[in-house]
Order: C-alpha cells, then structure tokens, then sequence
C-alpha cells in the first residue's frame, strides 16, 4: 500500500510503502504559527523564504550604503592629507562593499520558486556568493600584506596626522558597525553568507586600525610604525578569513550544528506513539533549514493512525526547530510477528549505513 500526501491540490508526494503498512508521511513542509494554521503546498514555504531574503536584501542595501559613506569621507581627508595608506584604505572599503552585489543577486535568485529542474529551489545561490564573500576576504589580505611591506621597504611621509587618525577611526567604526549589523541580521535568518559578509567588513574596520596605530606612531617619530602595525592586521584577516572559510564549505557540505540534530531527535522522541527515532538528516539551502526523519511506530496501527503521529512529528519540530522550512517524516512500522518490513531494500539500507558508521563523527570536525 502506498501512501500519498496531497499538497494542497497541487503536488502529490508518492511515499514507497516499506512492509506494506505505512509509507511515507508528511507533507513538504509549510508555513507554520502558533495557531496552527498551515498553508498546503510550496506557498508557505516561500512566504518564510521571502521574508528571510527581504531581510537580507535590507541588510545588503544598509551596508553598501553604510560603507560607502565611509569610503566618501576618508576619500575627502585623502585629498587633504596625501596620506597613500588612507588612500588605500578607502579604495579598500569602497571595492569590499562592493561584496553586497553578489549578494544581492544571491538573495534575489533565492525568491524564485522550485520548478522541475530546481526542484530544492535557488536557495544554494546565497551559498555560493559566500565563495565570494571569503574570495574578498583572502583579496583583502594579500591587498594589506602588499601594502605593508611595501611600506616597510619604502617608508613615506603623512601630513595632517590628525586629520589621518580621526578618518581611520570612522573607517573603524563604520565597518564594526556594518559588520555587527550583518552578523546580527546573519545569524537572525540563517544565512552562512551574510555572517561571513560580516566578518568581512570587520577585516575592513582592523586595516583601519592599522592606518591608526601607523598614525600614531609615525606622530611618534618611529616612521616604520605603520607598516608593522600592517603587517599584524593582515595576520589577524587571515585567521577571520580562515573561520569564514571554514563556515561556508560547511554550508556547502551540508553540515548541520550536532547539537540540532540531538534536539530534532529528542522532540521526535517526546512525541506521542512514538517508539524510536532512526535516520534524522538536516540540511541548510540557502537560509532555510529543511528536515528529513524516520520513526518508529506500532506495526498494529491503520495507516491514518500512523499519519496523525507523523503530523505531531511533523508538528513538533517545527515548534522546536528555528528556521525549519520543510519537514518530511517517515513512519517505520515496529517489527511484530517476525517480519522483516525492510527486506525488499535492506541491502540498500545495509550499505549504507556502513558508510554512516564509516565516517568521523566528531563535532570539531
């Protein structure tokens, strides 16, 4: 017997019965509140969807302007100073805010609705500008290295050293703000991208620092000041890089936080009739999570039954689970009477778990 779940007229999905009994349950996931009204299809996915990119899509706009204006008025101290490294420093921030267009697109792209090609969406585009992100990110550095050295082997005269410091210091504080703001709105929608964005302009805000402290030390008399203070800060973008870095191939490799999915497993587990939890994926696409899982269940139960258990699982994690989009359970029956309700695909099941029990299963990694 095979189980179809309607999607509100539009979609049917066709769940391959295992043992005859109960096949796959739930619907893609929708559009969930607490007052439990569900929008049937694709729809109330997207509404989530959307809002998520229209947040980002304002984070985006706020900081390109945002550095910009900062960009604008170390541009101006420049034309007075003739200070090359706040020069630098401005062409630096006005080209890395720059980094917002492709991300942008990215949320953009991401609004398209699923179509039979792209039949997870365009979520993975706002993955994919991450790569970008982290690529500005590694320009940056080798851009600051370059300077530095340069320095070092040539050093130069700054006139207007307060005029110099007061614009490092609004570099600072205009990238640290933009940085915040992104990490913040990042972390708030789920995307990988916008955080590493953030980390970014935070880059940014230490080169401007090192204009500073090479201000203050050429003020000082030690003119090689400013291209030491260079060269630490270009260390200090390689270690923000390697995290952001580090971030975004995770994204790109499905990796999930350990500690969600123990919770996933745990509200499963807590739901009525429910008698054990077995594979449980989660992947991110894009800023949206999206939840695959199998439970266990009497093997006595009718399939609605079995469908009334699989909608409180259904339902639970979408009450635990923030940023959780789609949702699809699997109602395994409990063995009874000695029948192997798997044999048909267990060799399937067998090797795959042995490539699971295969891998690494430390959460640094």
């Amino acid at each position: 017997m095979a189980a179809h779940g309607h999607d509100g007229g539009r979609h049917s999905q066709h769940g391959h019965a295992r043992g005859g009994l109960i096949g796959r349950f739930g619907r893609r996931v929708v559009h969930h509140s607490h007052s439990h009204s569900h929008s049937h299809g694709p729809l109330g996915e997207v509404d989530q969807v959307l809002q998520g990119s229209h947040d980002g899509m304002r984070a985006v706009r706020i900081s390109l302007l945002g550095l910009a204006a900062t960009a604008a008025a170390q541009l101006a101290v420049f034309l007075v100073s003739g200070s090359v490294a706040l020069l630098g420093d401005a062409l630096h921030n006005l080209a890395d805010s720059l980094t917002a267009v492709p991300l942008g697109l990215a949320f953009l792209v991401g609004r398209r609705p699923p179509s039979r090609r792209y039949v997870y969406g365009y979520g993975r585009a706002e993955d994919l500008a991450g790569l970008a992100v982290v690529g500005a990110i590694a320009a940056s550095s080798v851009a600051a290295g370059y300077e530095s050295v340069n320095r070092l082997l040539h050093p130069q005269h700054v006139h207007l050293l307060g005029a110099v410091a007061a614009a490092a210091v609004l570099g600072f504080l205009g990238n640290e703000g933009v940085a915040q703001y992104r990490i913040r709105v990042g972390r708030r929608i789920g995307s990988a991208s916008l955080v590493a964005d953030g980390l970014h302009a935070r880059t940014d805000g230490m080169t401007s620092l090192a204009v500073l402290a090479g201000a203050i030390g050429v003020a000082a008399g030690f003119r090689l000041a400013d291209p030491i203070a260079g060269l630490v800060i270009t260390a200090a973008i390689v270690f923000v890089g390697r995290d952001a870095a580090r971030d975004v191939f995770r994204r790109l490799m499905d990796a999930v936080e350990p500690e969600l999915v123990d919770r996933c497993a745990s509200a499963l587990g807590a739901v009525p009739g429910v008698r054990g939890v077995g594979d449980l994926r989660l992947r991110w696409i894009g800023h949206a999570l999206w939840a695959e899982a199998e439970v266990t269940v009497s093997g006595e139960l009718t399939v609605s039954q079995g469908h009334e258990i699989a909608e409180q699982a259904r339902h639970a994690l979408l009450h635990e689970v923030p940023r959780l989009t789609s949702a699809l359970v699997h109602v395994d029956p409990a063995d009874s009477h000695g029948i192997d309700h798997h044999a048909e695909v267990a060799h399937h099941r067998a090797s795959w778990r042995r490539q699971s029990m295969s891998r690494p299963t430390d959460a640094s990694d």
